[in-house]
């Protein structure tokens, strides 16, 4: 369940950063994104 969290949270936001910032941007939004999604599926213990 945590790693399908994951993945979903990391498409969604991925998704979101591509089409709010340019291409650039949305590149670099990639590490904290992984980091994001890995807080919220991981160590939120919400899931």
């Amino acid at each position: 369940m945590q790693r399908k969290v994951f993945w979903i949270s990391m498409t969604v936001l991925g998704i979101l950063a591509d089409v709010i910032f340019p291409i650039w941007w949305g590149l670099a939004a990639t590490v904290p994104i992984i980091f994001i999604s890995w807080w919220i599926a991981y160590r939120s213990e919400w899931f």
